[in-house]
């Protein structure tokens, strides 16, 4: 179990290190008033620093080279 999560964490944690984050768009309304609506799509961003990935991966290596084999 305790590799298996090592592993999971490895490649999340390789992933965050490559892709720093992502964009997304989202439509937002701006004017709602009875039968009459605007709305505009608005670009978001959700972004994590890249250490972050390099401590998960640490940790993942850790976890998988003490956990016991199966």
């Amino acid at each position: 179990m305790n590799r298996t999560v090592g592993i999971i964490m490895i490649v999340i944690g390789a992933v965050m290190l490559i892709w720093t984050g992502f964009t997304y768009t989202k439509k937002e309304k701006i004017v709602d008033a009875g039968p009459l609506e605007i709305s505009a799509d608005k670009e978001k961003s959700v972004s994590w620093p890249p250490y972050a990935g390099g401590i998960l991966l640490v940790g993942g290596i850790i976890v998988f080279a003490t956990g016991k084999k199966s």
